[in-house]
């Protein structure tokens, strides 16, 4: 063998090192705390690392702008549960996003609280105007409060809006230092002890205001990790076919409620308000067969009327890709 032959084949074996060693680094999923969802069981019983033979950080947050912000620098590389809307914003802001996965629906489970003091409902849902209210901006609370403010006939430029997380605004809703709060999980439980909602989940669908968030990722990553990627939608979908079998709740109860920083009682009650499709729903025409797509380019109107963003993409078709997915299918 000569020299030439010896340095080559050093190379292409390092190469191949090298690529063995990409195809198994690590990597940062973000999901939210007060959340309880299934794969949290399969999170803590290492299914997801079995399965896709990697290291997984995991890593929590406090709004889905926040995990745009992450993807975008490339320290997240699965987002669980990002809301539509913030996912929305960053992708008609040129982000290259795209939504894998349905990783939740819920209508019950995001909405705005209005103080008992005011005594204000659906029927002088009026009364708001001028009202200081605490929204998480470019989140599902922030296009919910919007399109029910709009549905009210209230104008929002009226009203003082204080960005703020859910848990931060549940705080100051109790403490008394604001008129209405929105948020999600656990801080919407917290802040209904300290006044009402104006629409239940039903009342707001029949509106079309419809709330779910998805499972998402940097383009990049989906193209050059797809194959994991889809390992990790089919445990996520087997993690949910658990839990839709009523007889395994007492085991993955205690489970998903530990991981999700919440009591068993709470984490029970969030499950309830909560729907995962089966693949096969998310690829059929309810959702991402074009339901979704057309969803998201609404929200990206009421946004852009708002002044939210500055404007929206001609198509949402391109925000979905539907790979993965119906890769895990076949597994």
């Amino acid at each position: 063998m000569t020299l030439k032959q010896t340095l080559t084949g050093a190379v292409a074996a390092a190469a191949m090192m090298a690529g063995a060693q990409a195809a198994h680094a690590d990597i940062t999923v973000a999901y939210f705390l007060e959340w309880p969802m299934p794969f949290q069981y399969a999170k803590q019983m290492g299914t997801y690392e079995e399965a896709l033979g990697t290291k997984i950080n995991w890593v929590s947050f406090d709004t889905g702008t926040a995990m745009s912000a992450a993807m975008a620098s490339g320290d997240v590389h699965i987002s669980v549960s990002q809301g539509v809307p913030p996912f929305v914003v960053a992708a008609s802001a040129g982000q290259d996003i795209q939504i894998v996965d349905v990783a939740v629906s819920y209508s019950d489970n995001d909405n705005c609280v209005v103080a008992s003091g005011l005594e204000i409902d659906k029927m002088s849902a009026g009364e708001l105007a001028g009202k200081k209210v605490a929204v998480p901006l470019g989140t599902a609370a922030h296009y919910g409060f919007l399109s029910q403010m709009n549905h009210f006939g209230v104008d929002v430029a009226s009203m003082e809006v204080v960005d703020m997380a859910p848990a931060e605004g549940a705080a100051a809703l109790a403490q008394g230092s604001l008129d209405m709060a929105c948020g999600w999980g656990g801080a919407l439980r917290r802040m209904t002890e300290h006044g009402n909602i104006l629409l239940t989940g039903a009342e707001k669908e029949e509106l079309g205001i419809l709330v779910f968030d998805a499972t998402t990722a940097p383009a990049s990553f989906i193209a050059e990790e797809g194959d994991m990627l889809a390992k990790f939608l089919k445990v996520t979908a087997d993690a949910n076919a658990m839990w839709a079998d009523e007889a395994n709740h007492a085991k993955m109860l205690p489970v998903i409620a530990k991981d999700a920083g919440m009591d068993e009682e709470g984490t029970a009650a969030t499950l309830a308000t909560f729907k995962f499709p089966t693949i096969d729903e998310q690829l059929s025409g309810a959702w991402f067969g074009g339901t979704a797509q057309e969803f998201m380019g609404g929200v990206a109107g009421v946004f852009v009327g708002a002044g939210s963003i500055p404007s929206a993409l001609d198509s949402y078709d391109g925000a979905v890709n539907t790979g993965p997915l119906e890769s895990a299918k076949g597994m």
